[in-house]
């Protein structure tokens, strides 16, 4: 018996279509559409493309986006004066700068300007932070948002599961691991550290891996019937590439997200149910 494929493209689609209706009732009430404000800077040709797909995603839900292209050779001191001038105007409700910047730029230094309010990544420290604490702020990373999102909508029992994710990063591994954590599944993380990691990994109901190496989860790491998470992309001679040997996987698991059409179509979503969430947070708080 063969894995059920969770096609992330087609739930990132449903949710688009359900955030497109929330966003025209909001507008019905006299309030303005939520506004995403990108910054891009460099040649990154992986960037371009994600921030493409992003804008993309915004206008067909609805969202009010704008692109802010400074030149490669911005100063650390010029993008930090763009992100503080986009995050003191009241008309924008998230930002979001597109790593990676060039390297001469000190980007925690850009990043750290944006307030917890219009944090559309769920990246800085105080919406991380509550994160950590189990009392979620208003946005949370969106990749393990994703995540979260694809188990809950295959109705996966979280609660009182063994959870197992591969990787630590504050990106993906970390959050993930937390959010998991906070929905009552037990969870393990591992990382290029961990002994007998295939040994591990068959022990979880839930197995996460986004730790960059293609193909090394196979058959040997994976529980009969486990929901497999694989959210690796390394390109590769022009293919993108997840951690998850698709082949060897496949008839063990019980559901497997591929790469690609798995997780990223999800992140692009969750950063729109992002930016509607700060709108609407911001907006109360203008209200009282």
């Amino acid at each position: 018996m063969s894995a059920t494929i969770v096609d992330g493209k087609a739930v990132a689609a449903e949710l688009r279509e359900e955030l497109a209706a929330e966003i025209v009732t909001m507008t019905r009430t006299g309030s303005p559409p939520p506004s995403l404000a990108v910054v891009l800077c460099g040649d990154d040709p992986a960037s371009a493309i994600y921030v493409r797909n992003k804008g993309r995603a915004a206008e067909r839900a609805g969202v009010t986006f704008a692109l802010h292209r400074p030149p490669e050779d911005s100063t650390t001191a010029e993008l930090v004066a763009l992100v503080r001038s986009l995050d003191a105007d009241g008309s924008i409700d998230g930002i979001l700068v597109q790593l990676p910047l060039p390297r001469h730029v000190d980007a925690e230094a850009v990043t750290g300007c944006i307030s917890p309010e219009k944090d559309a990544d769920g990246f800085h420290p105080y919406n991380f932070g509550r994160l950590a604490e189990g009392h979620p702020a208003v946005v949370a990373p969106g990749t393990p948002l994703g995540c979260m999102e694809l188990l809950r909508r295959s109705e996966v029992p979280i609660r009182g599961s063994r959870a197992v994710v591969i990787g630590r990063s504050a990106i993906v591994g970390r959050p993930i691991a937390l959010m998991l954590t906070n929905a009552d599944s037990t969870v393990t993380i591992c990382h290029s550290r961990t002994p007998d990691l295939a040994s591990i990994c068959r022990e979880a109901d839930i197995l996460v891996s986004a730790i960059g190496r293609p193909h090394m989860v196979d058959a040997s790491f994976v529980k009969p019937g486990a929901f497999v998470i694989d959210v690796g992309t390394t390109p590769r001679d022009g293919v993108v590439l997840g951690d998850v040997d698709r082949e060897s996987v496949e008839p063990v698991a019980g559901w497997l997200t591929p790469v690609p059409g798995g997780v990223g179509p999800m992140t692009i979503a969750m950063l729109l149910r992002n930016t509607l969430a700060l709108a609407r947070a911001r907006r109360s708080l203008a209200r009282v």
